[in-house]
């Protein structure tokens, strides 16, 4: 027994001299301290990098202060309406549709449902398809015309604007003096339009926001982590401009308009990608009233496919760049307080923090080796603080929104921030290419999010149908997780272990999504037994992606 205790204190001490030893090395050795000195090869690396570090603690802070505005204004958040109306008004919803048709029956059933007066109801099925969803929704449509039911099917044969263009089409024919939108993925409840309705007793009032929910958040880790970020988008970022009196902006879907607004704004316009974003700004410049209602709920289904998401998040972050480019010379132009113009910079241009990423992702191993050298107390006071307020807001961020929401489970996101970081850093590719055709100039057609009715794990989808074709994208993204691979390499050798976690992050986001592209039918044809449909649009469903 003796024996055993004495060879456990001699591992311990062991232990103990190595801990010490290398704490020793690392940051108590004097040896080739003052011997580090600047030249010009260093410097045009550490100016570029602190450049990018620093513009990206702004955006970091931004998000503090975001959770600041929500929690500081917390009075102002909008619950029941101020008023009612004595006799409801007449309202029109429209359904704006392309190519759906695994839910476009969902939808329209959910809408015939809503608890509303018929007579002060219509429905617009408004359908620029070009596959089967023509017939499908045509055929739905008649037979809830049949059943009474106050909808008509208004189909283009060219998808001129895109959802803009369909939105507008079908405001010439519309009767109602409020228009409600929901995208074809959405499940409006019964009771959303009474919800909503009576807010607009207020005259100023141009528009109604309502929070986004997820009908197949558990589908798998992909979705969980989409649900995160869009609670994050509607807790914190609505909550907080909402609360603040500063703009924010409709989310195309799931929310009201005033008619009279849409048409004081200038109407819908298709110049940008992110006509929502662009009509909210122009009504609001023009003195039209938001509300944001967060207790008021409306499901919707993520997409289950990397591809499907990447698109749909590059699709926002060039029509977001477009709107700014657009937008921003009017509201610096208008008469709105400073803080107003200030939260819009910030809101319109933050996608820019994609290519800013890139060049990161470029410098971060040559400066972490320049750094290295300079020594270990000037990367703790310049460095770390740098990356606290540009990284870590992130995870603070998105944990706050989920404690508001499920004030009972929120502690279970700890378990999916390192996937949401690796997430977002992994978008930095697709994304930084969107930012730059905005930026450029280049223009793109309107890339729907692809909806396959999924809503519970395990369920078989039928991705194929619209599955997209590769680029060369995720083969980039591939490559710079092999380069932040060998940059951990690099740190081991050197016994740098400190930094090690923070370059899995880059190493697990760029493989987790080039992989996911690439090979996401085959994943899902695993993980569902090799069962999943194979009835492909394209004679070569493999590879696949953005």
């Amino acid at each position: 027994m003796f024996a055993h205790a004495n060879s456990g204190l001699a591992l311990w001490l062991a232990g103990q001299h190595g801990l010490q030893h290398y704490l020793h090395t690392h940051y108590g050795d004097k040896t080739f301290e003052h011997l580090y000195r600047w030249n010009s090869f260093d410097t045009l690396l550490l100016v570029p990098y602190f450049t990018v570090m620093i513009v990206l603690a702004f955006y970091g802070i931004h998000r503090y202060q975001l959770v600041y505005l929500y929690y500081k204004h917390k009075k102002n958040a909008a619950k029941e309406p101020t008023s009612r109306f004595t006799e409801l008004p007449f309202v029109t919803v429209q359904l704006p549709i392309f190519n759906e048709q695994f839910v476009i029956d969902r939808l329209i059933d959910a809408c015939c449902k809503i608890d509303y007066p018929t007579d002060r109801l219509e429905i617009q099925v408004l359908d620029d398809s070009t596959d089967e969803t023509v017939k499908v929704a045509s055929e739905i449509v008649e037979r809830y015309r049949a059943l009474g039911h106050p909808i008509v099917y208004l189909h283009r044969s060219n998808r001129y604007g895109y959802k803009a263009g369909a939105l507008d089409v079908g405001l010439k024919s519309a009767k109602g003096e409020f228009v409600a939108i929901f995208d074809a993925d959405f499940v409006p409840p019964a009771d959303w339009l009474m919800r909503v309705i009576h807010h607009f007793a207020e005259p100023k009032i141009g528009m109604v926001q309502t929070r986004w929910t997820h009908l197949n958040r558990d589908y798998s880790i992909l979705t969980q982590i989409e649900g995160i970020l869009l609670d994050g988008h509607f807790v914190l970022e609505h909550g907080g401009r909402s609360r603040a009196g500063v703009f924010f902006n409709f989310n195309g879907t799931a929310g009201m308009w005033r008619r009279k607004a849409i048409d004081q704004a200038g109407g819908w316009q298709h110049d940008t990608l992110t006509e929502d974003t662009d009509l909210s700004y122009r009504a609001q410049i023009a003195g039209w009233k938001f509300k944001y209602l967060q207790d008021v709920e409306c499901p919707a289904e993520l997409p289950i496919e990397m591809t499907a998401f990447k698109t749909q998040q590059a699709r926002w972050a060039k029509g977001l760049i477009q709107t700014s480019k657009k937008i921003l010379p009017k509201v610096w132009a208008s008469d709105q307080p400073w803080r107003t113009k200030l939260e819009a910079f910030y809101h319109l241009t933050a996608n820019l923090s994609y290519p800013l990423m890139v060049v990161l992702s470029v410098l971060l191993m040559p400066a972490m080796i320049i750094r290295f050298y300079q020594g270990w107390f000037q990367m703790l006071i310049i460095d770390v603080p740098l990356f606290m307020a540009s990284t870590l807001s992130i995870s603070s961020f998105y944990l706050v929104s989920q404690k508001e929401l499920y004030p009972k489970t929120w502690l279970k996101t700890f378990l999916f921030l390192p996937f949401l970081m690796s997430l977002g850093i992994g978008l930095t590719v697709t994304n930084t290419k969107a930012v730059l055709e905005a930026l450029f100039g280049i223009k793109s057609s309107f890339k729907r999010t692809p909806k396959y009715r999924v809503e519970k794990k395990g369920e078989r989808s039928q991705a194929s149908k619209y599955r997209k074709r590769l680029g060369i994208v995720p083969w980039i993204e591939l490559l710079i997780g092999c380069y932040f691979a060998a940059t951990i390499r690099y740190t081991l050798a050197n016994e740098n272990y400190f930094t090690v976690p923070f370059l899995l992050l880059f190493v697990l986001g760029y493989w987790y999504t080039s992989l996911m592209s690439l090979f996401q039918g085959r994943f899902e044809r695993f993980r569902l037994g090799g069962g999943a449909n194979t009835d492909e649009s394209s004679p070569k469903p493999f590879p696949v992606g953005v």
